[in-house]
């Protein structure tokens, strides 16, 4: 018989109606009811009973510590979540909790569990299904589709098919024949699970537009920023005609500020060395995402600035791939 942990941290699937619009609650009897049986044993915990929209850095700490305790205890541990913010917990969990030597899996639902047309039993099952494959890593498992947790994102407000898998294939799915993965996918190492919860939240997102002023760098800095993400346009485009970022950015890299750039399209890698608007950036000292989503950008950074302060270290950290977030360039 298998063991497996239910965390349940609040978010749609657990939500009932109130004057105030949807509220999470405690999910514990209607999760372990419906999904227990004969083959496993289903232990379950609330942590929190929190909209996604609450769910911040703090408790991601408590969430990592609260996996790594139980890594040893289990076969598998699911995670129940609201889904708006989900992608930027699976990824900073990915961060903190390396080489998992069982599988973690986050879902969740567009309509609360008691809802008579709910999608959250068919998740559940996926997340179950996934959690007792035997595959070390952290996954998500929404509308019958499993992907690595960092490189999840949220596409869709409101249809079933919310998440997909962005700049990697879908890690597996589910079908009339059962669980179907991509085991190829996965790197096996005998290195041993890793719990790290120094992180720096300190990181501002800035996403252009043709009218956004530069000295918003200074300002964000000046006002304790340790850390810049800046989504730029297409395949890696800032503008230095008018509104020149390159020099801003090459001031708050002389100050040690780390200035990420990734763009603001969904697929296919950003690569800043097609275009004059690219290699300006670049020469400026900016470091490129790559192929990485927003949400794992910006966790990585806080994760990367939680290690050190220097520059140089920073970037190396940035551009090493942990947990799947990201195929290294080509040189």
């Amino acid at each position: 018989m298998q063991k497996i942990l239910l965390l349940t941290t609040g978010g749609t699937i657990s939500s009932i109606p109130t004057h105030d619009g949807l509220k999470p609650t405690n999910a514990n009897s209607i999760l372990k009811e419906i999904l227990e049986d004969e083959t496993t044993k289903v232990d379950c915990e609330s942590l929190f009973t929190l909209d996604s929209s609450n769910i911040q850095p703090e408790e991601w700490i408590i969430l990592a510590e609260k996996i790594f305790k139980n890594l040893n205890q289990y076969d598998g541990i699911i995670i129940t979540h609201g889904t708006d913010t989900m992608s930027y917990t699976a990824s900073m969990i990915s961060f903190m909790v390396q080489n998992p030597n069982i599988p973690i899996v986050f879902t969740g639902s567009q309509l609360p569990i008691k809802h008579p047309l709910t999608d959250a039993v068919d998740n559940l099952r996926c997340a179950f299904a996934m959690a007792k494959s035997k595959v070390k890593g952290i996954f998500l498992a929404f509308n019958r589709k499993i992907m690595f947790g960092c490189r999840s994102v949220k596409a869709r407000t409101s249809s079933f098919d919310a998440f997909e898998s962005i700049n990697l294939k879908t890690f597996g799915t589910i079908s009339a024949t059962g669980l179907s993965l991509h085991k190829e996918m996965i790197k096996e190492n005998d290195l041993p699970p890793i719990l790290n919860t120094k992180i720096d939240t300190n990181v501002f997102l800035l996403k252009l537009t043709p009218t956004t002023n530069p000295n918003i760098l200074p300002l964000l800095i000046k006002n304790g920023s340790k850390g810049i993400v800046i989504e730029a346009y297409g395949a890696g485009g800032i503008s230095f005609i008018r509104r020149d970022f390159a020099t801003e950015i090459l001031k708050a890299t002389k100050k040690g500020i780390p200035v990420i750039v990734c763009s603001q399209c969904l697929y296919e890698r950003a690569n800043f060395n097609i275009y004059e608007v690219g290699t300006k950036v670049l020469a400026s000292g900016a470091i490129e995402a790559i192929d990485m989503t927003t949400e794992t950008t910006v966790t990585k950074l806080m994760y990367a600035l939680g290690q050190t302060s220097d520059l140089k270290e920073i970037k190396k950290i940035f551009l090493t791939p942990i947990s799947y977030e990201m195929n290294p360039k080509k040189s």
